[in-house]
């Protein structure tokens, strides 16, 4: 049977939004008359309300439940609010229930969503008795059971958005579109609701964003020690600098820029540069974290132990050049007890200062064969005498030991008495059969090195009838290659061009020469760094340097065009006249570093058979030690040797060469000998530099 309710006229009830705010919602009214109600679920708020009496409460229940029993309709008492229930207000509201004709009771939590489906269900199977008897299950092992659904639940979704959503710039609407089909979405949000659900998106872009910020930290402090090293190799510049200071240090360093990047706003991990992939250098602020400071502290410990490793190893060059106990071909486990001490071990390991023992040994021996070879000399009386096969008996070989056995250099060898033998057999064979293979002095051979010197000089008799290009018909022309990396060759080129006339004429004794230059400063081996070209055929080099790579470029750059000319029959290149420059910065005129690069300088000009010319007083332009002077006597140099070279190809035949030589003014005849400290170089080179000097009928 239809039962009335007292709702006339009264506004049905959506959300608790809705109270005290109707007219910003829809009014509208339940329906009047009668309504068809089969059952009732009769709440019991069991939390501790604020001015609110239970036992009130639940008098009123007790009086409409006696109007809802007139109704003969299922009654369920529902007992709300249990995640906050009062213990004792839930035991009252059961013995109020059990009081009623045993009415079921179901424990509830609208806010954590348990039990609510099943106070329905039960009304429901009360209503209808062919439904099974639902099973009541008290709020806690619900509680239980629901967080359990939910767990699961949660496990699924958080995989889900982990597979669908691997970057941190990504926007929950786009996911949440994505995700909307995939059931582990929808049960999460069944049993959390949305919020929850994007709840667990944020969490996961943010713990993808930290992950991405840590690999950007890790990179940049993998980068930074890299960086210092670079910026900042010296101790002596940062070690008693404050931080502050020496990241003013680090910001005023040419190649700072290469390396940091100064954000405008920090700190960086807060910034869009997280995010540009593209741009590896190191944020600057990163150096105030402690991860980077505790790096630029292991860089400055690694500066001071390199330093105190450098001291130790000169420590021990100097006590292995003191020590009496080192000797020639003495045997490190022989010598080690007497030159090492604890210091020592504990900064290198051994193998490093055998290493050193090892060169000092071979230093040692080089120079106590030198000195022998130099007593075989002086005895030279007791090798007058042999067989003219030059093999000395075992009698000999006898006398000759006993003669040089108290000489203190014949007993340097005492360690190395086969190696000692055997310069004795070959001084021997010097002896009776002198020539560049047997000498003593090797590569050093006067009579090796003076062949080197005519042959570079002058052109062999069997090529004097091919035409070479170095001889120009136009003897008004000079083209010169400059080489040097670094800008130095560029940097000459612009201060001759600017010594020259409008048309690139070059005045020299009087006479207007045009000047071609060709500045070189890469790859010799590219065509387009080559020296000679179908349009240039160089007259002479001009090599710059001023520090030991400059130099290293230079040797490599004239061994490359050598090689690359070998076998041709144009193989003018091999003897093109080089002349090697030291050029410095204005200012720096003196000092330890100017001498060694002088002296090294000085070394590499006689390998490479060339003029060498000291650095002169500051230059014309460009802070470099260049000056007219010089470059005036460069370009001479070159007018000169084009000059001697027509002179050599215009001589056809040894009538007319015999004829040359006939009327010399001047013939120097000269004796050097092996291992003299003033080199075959330094004697001959100022003659045949001369114009004057011209080679002999047999070229």
């Amino acid at each position: 049977a239809a039962t009335k309710l007292a709702s006339a006229e009264k506004l049905m009830y959506f959300c608790t939004d809705q109270l005290g705010l109707e007219q910003d919602f829809e009014q509208k009214q339940m329906p009047d008359g009668k309504l068809p109600v089969d059952g009732f679920l009769l709440c019991v708020d069991v939390s501790r309300g604020m001015n609110r009496n239970f036992d009130e409460q639940l008098k009123f229940v007790s009086n409409l439940y006696n109007q809802l029993a007139k109704t003969k309709k299922p009654v369920v008492v529902v007992l709300t609010k249990c995640d906050e229930g009062v213990e004792r207000y839930i035991r009252d509201a059961h013995a109020f229930a059990l009081g009623k004709k045993n009415l079921q009771v179901v424990e509830t939590s609208a806010r954590s969503n348990v039990n609510v489906d099943l106070a329905f269900g039960t009304l429901v199977q009360l209503v209808d008795k062919s439904r099974g008897k639902a099973k009541i299950i008290p709020y806690f092992e619900a509680l239980k059971q629901q967080s359990q659904q939910i767990a699961a639940a949660k496990d699924k979704y958080e995989w889900l958005v982990s597979r669908i959503v691997k970057s941190h710039n990504e926007a929950w609407p786009n996911v949440s579109r994505k995700m909307q089909p995939a059931p582990e979405y929808q049960d999460y949000v069944y049993l959390e609701g949305t919020q929850k659900a994007k709840k667990l998106f944020l969490q996961h872009v943010q713990r993808l964003k930290q992950e991405h910020i840590e690999r950007r930290r890790k990179m940049y402090l993998a980068l930074l020690p890299q960086a210092l090293d670079a910026l900042v190799p010296d101790l002596d510049e940062i070690d008693h600098l404050s931080r502050a200071k020496a990241e003013k240090l680090l910001e005023a360093k040419p190649d700072f820029l290469k390396w940091f990047v100064v954000l405008e706003e920090t700190p960086w991990d807060a910034t869009s540069h997280v995010d540009n992939v593209d741009n590896e250098r190191i944020p600057f602020d990163l150096l105030e974290t402690p991860a980077a400071e505790q790096l630029y502290e292991a860089h400055l410990e690694k500066l001071r132990n390199e330093r105190k490793r450098a001291e130790m190893r000169r420590a021990f060059r100097e006590n292995l050049e003191t020590s009496p106990f080192v000797t020639p071909g003495k045997p490190w486990e022989e010598a080690r007890s007497f030159i090492m001490n604890e210091d020592f071990y504990l900064w290198l390991e051994e193998s490093v200062y055998m290493d050193i023992y090892g060169k000092h040994q071979k230093q040692l021996i080089d120079k106590a064969k030198e000195d022998f070879q130099e007593l075989l000399l002086e005895y030279s009386e007791l090798f007058y005498e042999l067989e003219l096969d030059a093999k000395p008996s075992k009698e000999k070989m006898g006398v000759i030991q006993e003669v040089l056995g108290e000489e203190q250099r014949f007993k340097a060898l005492q360690k190395l008495q086969a190696e000692r033998d055997a310069l004795i057999l070959k001084h021997i064979h010097f002896v009776y059969h002198p020539t560049k293979e047997t000498c003593p002095s090797c590569a050093a051979c006067v009579d090796a090195r003076v062949e080197q010197l005519l042959g570079s000089r002058f052109i062999r008799p069997a090529e004097r009838h091919q035409k070479n290009p170095l001889l120009d018909s136009n003897i008004d022309r000079i083209n010169l290659v400059i080489l040097g990396k670094d800008g130095l060759a560029r940097e000459l080129a612009n201060e001759i061009r600017a010594l020259c006339t409008n048309d690139d004429k070059y005045v020299i004794e009087g006479k207007m020469y045009e000047l071609s230059l060709r500045p070189i400063e890469g790859n010799v081996r590219l065509p387009v760094n080559a020296f000679q070209t179908p349009t240039f055929q160089p007259h002479g080099c001009l090599c710059l340097y001023n520090s030991k790579e400059s130099l290293s470029y230079v040797v490599e750059s004239i061994e490359k065009s050598r090689e690359s000319t070998v076998g041709r029959r144009d193989n003018h290149l091999a003897h093109l006249p080089l002349t090697l420059i030291l050029v410095n910065k204005r200012g720096d005129a003196s000092g330890e570093t100017l001498q060694s690069l002088v002296q090294q300088g000085q070394q590499i000009a006689s390998k490479l058979q060339c003029v060498f010319l000291d650095p002169a007083s500051a230059g014309i332009g460009y802070g470099r030690n260049i000056n007219e002077k010089q470059i005036g006597q460069v370009l001479k140099g070159l007018l000169d040797s084009k000059r001697n070279l027509n002179l050599v190809s215009s001589t056809s035949g040894l009538k007319e060469a015999a004829a040359a030589a006939a009327d010399a003014d001047l013939r120097i005849v000269m004796c050097l000998m092996c291992g003299d400290p003033v080199g075959a170089d330094e004697v001959l080179l100022p003659i045949l530099q001369a114009q004057a000097c011209r080679p002999s009928p047999g070229g």
